[in-house]
């Protein structure tokens, strides 16, 4: 008789590790295991994770590269919609964990697999995050999360793997990292309490830039296309500009929110390329859009990056939302130059043709070319006319 298949989420770590020998050995299970690549995996990462796989016992290994999809389907949405969850977070890691899921689900589907795992522990946003897309996509599936529901130790899952002959060296990191194309979180002591800032060992891109330089950032409508006149991809262009960026210590900081299971919660994270390029895209925004695009873009945007952050990006109204979004982004073309140095940058102006600070309307504060003032006098007495009627109104009753 044929063990049921099931397919694990799989990451190479201590908790990933345990789900393999205690699906495989203590339920019986045929374990696939499954890596989904959003974007921070070297090659040699890569083969080695799926050398461990297989070294651990599972019955067949995957690597799903969903790099392009995360892109086309999410982080440019985040981009038009100049996501920073509080004012600060890029979403760099919590946005990828709905597309690794879905890969799973569908490579579940693919292979007839009853059952699904994820290491997720109980005390964190992913376990949701990963629930919620397969209790919508695979509803059938057995989801199991032998970490969460034994309430496992660290220790305890080093000694279950040492009694099944797992050799490895499974010391802790003193900071755990998550590395994704739209950014790293970094995770550590100084992130478990309300007050301490990562020192600068913890960052994984240590800061080597010691000149300054400006960089030129092209749009078109709404999404890079290129760096310093060279004509990119989307994709290489986030992976040329953190190359470039994070070597100055720019992108850095820690994000402070609501998790979906409702404690607050500290993050550290490195995203230079993000950061610079959600400013950059903001700012060619302001000059090509009008008052009320920009009013409704913020509101959506917010709205956007809040349902994502909460593994809510299946809901359809999250089409509808990115309808929206990329509708309004059919002149916000033109190049944004940049001044990087280290632990800083500046957003030195934009070139545009779409640009609505135009002169021969008028220039700010100097001279009105297409108005008078007696239009002016107009407007404000009509503007301000039922304001006035109230306080006269207020004041008779008093």
């Amino acid at each position: 008789m044929s063990k049921p298949k099931v397919i694990l989420a799989f990451s190479g770590g201590l908790d990933t590790s345990f789900c393999v020998k205690y699906l495989a050995d203590d339920c019986g299970y045929e374990v696939h295991s499954a890596l989904v690549d959003t974007g921070g995996f070297s090659a040699e990462e890569l083969k080695d994770i799926e050398t461990k796989a297989y070294g651990l016992g599972v019955a067949s290994h995957v690597t799903l590269d969903v790099v392009e999809k995360y892109y086309n389907d999410c982080i440019r949405y985040m981009v038009y919609g100049n996501v920073l969850k509080n004012n600060t977070y890029p979403l760099s890691v919590s946005a990828e964990r709905v597309f690794q899921a879905t890969a799973v689900a569908e490579y579940a589907n693919k292979i007839g697999a009853k059952a699904i795992a994820h290491g997720s522990t109980g005390a964190g946003n992913d376990q949701v995050r990963f629930d919620v897309v397969f209790q919508i996509m695979v509803p059938d599936c057995k989801v199991i999360t032998p970490i969460r529901d034994m309430k496992l130790s660290r220790e305890a899952e080093i000694d279950y793997l040492k009694a099944k002959g797992v050799v490895r060296d499974w010391t802790k990191s003193a900071y755990s990292i998550n590395k994704g194309l739209w950014g790293t979180s970094v995770g550590g002591k100084e992130t478990l309490t309300s007050y301490g800032y990562l020192p600068e060992s913890a960052w994984p891109t240590q800061v080597t830039a010691t000149g300054e330089e400006t960089v030129k950032l092209h749009f078109e409508q709404g999404q890079l296309v290129g760096i310093n006149d060279e004509t990119l991809s989307p994709v290489q262009s986030i992976r040329k500009l953190t190359d470039i960026a994070a070597p100055y210590g720019v992108g850095r900081d820690i994000h402070v929110g609501d998790t979906i299971i409702g404690i607050k919660g500290r993050v550290g994270f490195e995203a230079a390329a993000p950061l610079l390029i959600i400013k950059a895209h903001h700012l060619l925004e302001k000059h090509t859009l009008t008052k009320q695009q920009l009013y409704w873009k913020q509101t959506l945007g917010e709205t956007y990056g809040t349902m994502l952050h909460e593994g809510q990006f299946l809901e359809p109204v999250m089409r509808n939302f990115e309808t929206f979004l990329a509708d309004t982004q059919s002149n916000v073309s033109g190049t944004v130059q940049i001044h990087l140095a280290p632990y800083r940058y500046q957003l030195l102006g934009i070139e545009s043709k779409f640009d609505l600070m135009s002169s021969i309307f008028g220039s700010y504060g100097e001279m009105n070319n297409t108005w008078t003032g007696d239009d002016v006098r107009g407007f404000s007495k009509i503007v301000s006319n039922q304001t006035m009627i109230h306080r006269k109104v207020t004041e008779a009753g008093l």
